[in-house]
């Protein structure tokens, strides 16, 4: 389908599209088996100016629209989701700052990320509070002219790489979620450091890790927006960012569905190409058509962000359960139609199929996605 980008659009996607296609294509297998963080390829996407379609004008970026991360977003995803969550992460990170954050906080840290100088991370997960964002254990107590951080966060992506993390601790435990509070914490503060590196199943060039704070001493100049609002600031957060993982997936999927597509016309049985088996071109119907309603749904809804909509969290939700699913059963039946090769890992659908999973995992699961779904249907009857 033609979704009329703009000029600026189509240039953006065709340098996505290189770098993922010529820098990060021959990379991929290495480092999804060793699991290294692609600080060259980071480097390359620094240069391309990547991380400045992050920003808007205003902080030395060159857009912050969410449809041209989206378009972007895609493009990398096609070859790798986990390479690709350096500058995914980032943008989720980011994010508190440019919603919640201070004009000095603003002109301060936006600039670096948009020069991409600075990769930044989201820091709300903990071992106790994953779908019950309200649950964090993490505490930041009041000092005078700081806050002190203690606590824990888990399966923070970029954590260990990135120099801007935005964290979520409790200041008032009483007020429940109205207790919650946003930080920025740089990387080199004393008292904050970093567990063992996970060992994934997917997304393997992504380094997932724990966050840790001990006594982690911080300005109360760091604190993003009013004590309190840090859930509020975390909500709108994940109404932002969900469609960037719904392109996530439509990037997976259309990568998986490209690889099937190509074998069905290579591989031989019974002396024809499987291509020319009704069997597998419904499989390969249905899995374009799957493609192409996902990325209907996440651009549109993008678009309708970017045009300065009110409330999106319901249309931010579809998004990203609809295309996870998508990109779920698309790459499994991309491994289907390779056969046996799918399942070989000299094959790139297995490692897409692996990828994929985590997409109805992070920034909420699709039970969640559902229920927020449903709960903002239901106020409109």
């Amino acid at each position: 389908m033609d979704y009329f980008l703009t000029e600026d659009q189509l240039e953006m996607q065709e340098i996505a599209r290189r770098i993922a296609q010529e820098r990060m294509k021959p990379v991929s297998e290495q480092y999804d088996k060793d699991g290294t963080f692609p600080w060259d390829i980071v480097e390359v996407m620094r240069q391309s100016d990547l991380f400045a379609i992050l920003v808007p004008e205003e902080y030395d970026g060159i857009s912050g629209m969410v449809m041209d991360l989206a378009v972007v977003t895609e493009e990398l995803c096609t070859v790798d989701a986990g390479i690709s969550l350096a500058f995914g992460a980032t943008g989720l990170g980011m994010y508190p700052i440019l919603l919640a954050g201070s004009e000095e906080q603003k002109q301060k840290y936006l600039p670096q990320i948009a020069a991409g100088e600075q990769l930044a991370a989201f820091a709300l997960t903990e071992a106790n509070a994953g779908s019950d964002a309200s649950a964090i254990e993490t505490t930041a107590r009041k000092d005078g002219d700081h806050y002190i951080l203690n606590g824990t966060k888990q399966w923070i992506t970029n954590g260990g790489e990135a120099g801007i993390y935005t964290v979520f601790a409790m200041t008032d435990r009483s007020r429940g979620a109205r207790g919650a509070s946003c930080f920025i914490v740089e990387k080199d503060t004393p008292g904050f450091s970093f567990g063992k590196k996970e060992d994934k199943m997917g997304i393997r060039a992504s380094s997932t890790r724990e966050l840790i704070f001990e006594d982690c001493r911080i300005p109360k100049e760091n604190l993003v927006g009013r004590e309190g609002t840090g859930f509020i600031t975390a909500m709108k957060v994940f109404d932002k960012s969900r469609p960037m993982v719904g392109a996530q997936a439509i990037g997976v999927a259309r990568g998986a569905f490209e690889a099937a597509a190509r074998y069905s016309k290579e591989r031989r049985q019974f002396g024809q190409p499987i291509s020319s088996f009704q069997a597998v071109q419904f499989m390969l119907a249905d899995m374009a058509t799957q493609i192409e309603a996902a990325r209907a749904l996440v651009f549109q809804t993008a678009r309708m962000i970017d045009s300065g909509a009110r409330r999106y969290a319901k249309e931010s939700a579809m998004c990203k359960y609809f295309a996870s699913d998508v990109a779920m059963k698309v790459t499994v039946d991309a491994v289907q139609i390779l056969g046996g090769y799918g399942y070989m890992k000299e094959y790139p659908v297995e490692k897409m199929m692996r990828d994929a999973k985590i997409l109805q995992i992070y920034e909420g699961t699709n039970q969640i996605q559902r229920g927020i779904v449903a709960s903002n249907l239901l106020k409109e009857f």
